[in-house]
């Protein structure tokens, strides 16, 4: 609208469109974000939103931070925030890739400028694309026995060498290295480098694996990364990676993710870790406290050896007064015994004594009866003596007899042991002659 009154005086000033004065007007950040924020809940108010969870978190205080996304696949994202008060209300455990439905209202979180969405209810509607994928993955490779609780290897008790499987980028490597210099600093590292993320990182990951069993320079493998959401640790569900940890040859602890995340890997590995940091504490134990148990132990023995000794001790002490006793014991049998012996002694001389009173009697009475007996020996030793006597061949010969023997000085008793011409003696009681035979004349038999 123009005005036909003179201008004022001073400079002069053009009238500009409503719409061109207001895009002039300079805004504080603050108070943009503070009109967008109020647009927004003027605009909309409170809304429902259906989608995919991703990244979702539940730190000490209780409120819910993920993120929804589109479960076809569309590059959209919408960062929420759920407070404690709203997240006791859910009746499920919220986790990457559930399909869900959140109620809320839109705001700007002022201090990174963002749009997001604080929720105030949350319903569980299914499972997302990745979830029912990993579901499928994880029922297939159960189904091979690469999760068989029977096939996980204990962990070395003190191990010398320890290899890390991840990216030398990866905020998991500085957690592991540093819980391992703080708790046990002489374990010795190996870092078998791979990519934990992205299309490259399954089969980066299953050459690290070989390698590390290949060399078998350590003893245990650690498997990590940091935390993120499903599509960030997708690689962990990876069938080659799975493969991969159950056919390594030595221990494999993984620790991927925070503690509610979940991956095959995981569930292959011999030991499942919470967080990285967890499964460096899992792999090597604390040089400290292995030095007070050591203490402890030794001061445990040190206490026992005391206790047997004095109870060793005490045996022998009672021993001792058990063996002392027996010895007043032997000394009191021994007196007795002298005391017996005197009193054995005296019975003793007595009756020999007695004995001696009545010894010439039946003294007279012995010799008498062992002279019979000496006379009726002698008797009989007489008449064997003429026995004898008189069966002597040389008395015989002394009656005019001779025997004849040969030259062997063998009787013979027989002709039929002569032969004509044979030398022959013939013995009398004063002499023997030698003789030859001529002939031999047989006697007739007698009728």
């Amino acid at each position: 609208m123009w005005s036909s009154e003179p201008a004022p005086a001073g400079p002069l000033r053009v009238a500009e469109p409503e719409q061109a004065a207001q895009a002039r007007v300079s805004w504080g950040v603050a108070a943009l974000l503070v009109a967008t924020q109020d647009a927004l809940s003027a605009r909309f108010g409170s809304v429902t939103v259906r989608g995919e969870l991703s990244g979702f978190s539940r730190p000490a205080s209780g409120h819910c931070y993920f993120s929804l996304k589109d479960a076809d696949g569309a590059a959209a994202l919408l960062r929420c925030a759920m407070f404690r008060r709203a997240a006791v209300m859910v009746d499920f455990a919220p986790a990457d890739g559930q399909q869900v439905e959140c109620r809320g209202r839109l705001s700007i979180f002022e201090p990174r400028g963002e749009l997001q969405m604080v929720v105030e209810s949350l319903r569980r509607l299914g499972a997302g694309t990745l979830y029912e994928e990993f579901l499928r993955r994880r029922a297939k490779l159960e189904a091979l026995g690469l999760f068989d609780p029977a096939r996980k290897r204990p962990l070395p008790a003190f191990p010398s060498t320890l290899g890390i499987v991840t990216s030398l980028a990866a905020a998991a490597l500085h957690d592991v290295l540093t819980t391992l210099r703080r708790r046990a600093p002489h374990v010795r590292v190996v870092i078998y480098p791979s990519p934990v993320q992205g299309a490259e990182a399954p089969p980066a990951l299953v050459s690290a694996l070989s390698l590390a069993g290949q060399r078998r320079e350590v003893d245990a493998v650690l498997l990590v990364r940091g935390g993120g959401s499903l599509e960030d640790l997708w690689a962990f569900n990876d069938e080659r990676v799975v493969q991969a940890v159950a056919a390594c040859p030595l221990p494999v602890i993984c620790g991927v993710g925070h503690e509610t995340d979940i991956t095959l890997c995981d569930l292959a590995a011999d030991r499942r870790a919470p967080t990285p940091t967890a499964a460096a504490e899992m792999a090597a134990p604390a040089r400290d406290d292995a030095w007070v148990a050591v203490q402890a132990r030794g001061a445990a023995l040190q206490r026992g050896m005391v206790r047997a000794l004095e109870s060793r001790q005490q045996r022998l002490d009672g021993l001792a007064a058990r063996i002392g006793q027996p010895a007043r014991s032997l000394l009191s049998q021994k007196e007795r015994l002298a005391d017996t012996a005197r009193r054995l002694q005296r019975a003793v001389q007595t009756r020999v004594l007695r004995q001696a009173e009545a010894l010439p009697p039946w003294s007279a009475r012995l010799a008498r009866a062992l002279k019979v007996q000496v006379d009726a020996q002698r008797l009989r030793l007489w008449a064997a003596q003429q026995r004898l006597s008189a069966h002597d061949p040389h008395q015989v010969l002394r009656r005019g007899y001779a025997w004849v023997e040969d030259a062997a000085g063998k009787p013979i008793i027989s002709v039929q042991g002569l032969a004509p011409g044979q030398a022959v003696r013939a013995v009398w009681a004063d002499g023997r002659a030698i003789t030859e035979v001529k002939t031999i004349e047989p006697l007739p038999p007698e009728a």
